[in-house]
């Protein structure tokens, strides 16, 4: 099974980018995309159900806005849009795919980077994920977490962590939350794969040619539920996808 996570920064944007061809080749059974970014239109997703995959999208109510979905080869066994609470449902967070021995969580976290209070709107929002998902370990198949976290774990998951110390995505509550989720029973698939290893980055700002340069952040991971641990078959990232500021991150189990 291969999960694939890709904030796309507008699925518009990277279906003129070619991100169906990439799709078509990468092959993933399960792909979670987030920051859809909906308009007033409905989006179009004809091209993937072509390549044999179910689809289920939750955009955020904003047009232009957050949102996410995902694309399934394998039928689910249920889907949760949303998680019930309307401040995050609004803004298209949480999908939730069951499968019989797994379950794909795709989610998209607030940035907290454009406001104060969109920094503590997502402080709260991360308390909040951290008990919804202890809860939902309780009733539904083993969770494999996909998407942009918009939070760094550590100082090698980021090119200039001195400079960044308390800059949203890397404060030190963001970096104590992170510790305690996966001591919560997740697992990291990439560093469970690749270590220590630094200069592996999920982001890079557009400005100053960084992602040349690579100066980015790792801010895209598939957490893994520690039950799944024994069939991480293998995980990485995938920097080579330019359909966005981003790049996909992904698992094979």
């Amino acid at each position: 099974m291969k999960i694939i996570s890709y904030n796309v920064n507008g699925l518009r944007s990277a279906l003129s980018k070619g991100l169906l061809d990439w799709v078509k080749q990468a092959d993933p059974d399960v792909l979670c995309l987030q920051e859809i970014k909906a308009g007033r239109e409905p989006l179009d997703v004809s091209g993937f159900e072509n390549l044999g995959y179910y689809a289920y999208l939750h955009p955020a109510e904003k047009p232009g806005y957050s949102g996410v979905a995902t694309f399934t080869k394998q039928k689910p066994n249920a889907v949760a849009i949303g998680c019930g609470v309307a401040d995050y449902d609004s803004e298209g967070r949480v999908l939730r795919l069951d499968f019989d021995d797994c379950s794909v969580l795709n989610v998209y976290m607030p940035s907290g980077t454009s406001s104060a209070e969109r920094q503590s709107f997502k402080v709260a929002w991360l308390h909040f994920f951290r008990h919804y998902v202890a809860e939902l370990k309780a009733s539904v198949p083993p969770l494999i977490i996909g998407g942009d976290y918009n939070c760094c774990q550590t100082d090698i998951d980021l090119h200039n962590p001195k400079a960044n110390q308390n800059s949203p995505g890397f404060t030190p509550e963001e970096r104590r939350w992170f510790a305690d989720f996966l001591q919560d029973g997740f697992t990291d698939s990439f560093r469970h794969q690749h270590g220590e290893a630094t200069g592996h980055y999920s982001w890079w700002t557009f400005r100053a040619g960084a992602r040349k340069r690579n100066v980015g952040w790792r801010l895209d991971h598939l957490l893994v539920d520690d039950a799944l641990k024994p069939r991480i078959a293998d995980a990485g990232l995938l920097p080579d996808a330019v359909h966005s500021d981003h790049c996909p991150a992904w698992v094979e189990l």
